[in-house]
């Protein structure tokens, strides 16, 4: 489907990507739940919060494919360094956001949204950053069906749940009123 420079199929190289979204994972898990008990702590409340469920569970669903049909595939070293980009911003994003990054929607009343890093250039740069993801981690193993399949459903549960977060925001922070993605 893309012209690219690839290497054979690699069981070790396969598996040291895949051991790095998962931990990677893992790891963001521990601190969202950290940052989301701290935020409610301080007075903050969750938006849509039965919307979080189905979202965990389709990420679930798109690692755990891409674990059972990835071996064996080829790598594509442009997908894979275009992946690497993307874990660039999701660091820089992260970073931005600081302790008020969460995996759930949590509104904390008057605070100012924040406006440096990525989040100069769009409301939601985190999101762009898994939508992004989800295309690319099974495109690096020509994984297209998976990468196509799980863009689409997660385009529709991310409408939801830009929806629901930036009805939110406007109503209880203070900042950007017309948020846009």
């Amino acid at each position: 489907m893309l012209e690219s420079v690839e290497i054979y199929p690699n069981v070790w190289a396969t598996a040291a990507i895949l051991a790095y979204v998962t931990l990677q994972r893992v790891i963001e898990l521990s601190i969202a739940r950290r940052n989301t008990k701290r935020l409610l702590r301080e007075g903050a409340f969750e938006v849509a919060a039965p919307q979080y469920s189905l979202l965990v569970a389709l990420h679930a669903a798109w690692l755990g494919l891409i674990w059972l049909t990835a071996f064996g595939e080829p790598i594509n070293l442009v997908l894979l360094g275009l992946f690497a980009l993307v874990q660039l911003l999701r660091f820089w994003t992260l970073a931005s956001i600081g302790r008020r990054w969460t995996t759930r929607i949590i509104v904390k009343p008057g605070e100012t949204l924040v406006t440096k890093g990525p989040y100069r250039f769009m409301a939601h740069p985190n999101y762009a950053v898994v939508v992004l993801e989800i295309f690319l981690l099974p495109a690096i193993f020509e994984l297209y069906a998976i990468a196509i399949l799980f863009s689409l459903l997660n385009a529709g549960a991310l409408a939801i749940r830009i929806q629901a977060e930036q009805r939110a925001l406007k109503k209880h922070t203070r900042g950007r009123k017309n948020l846009k993605l």
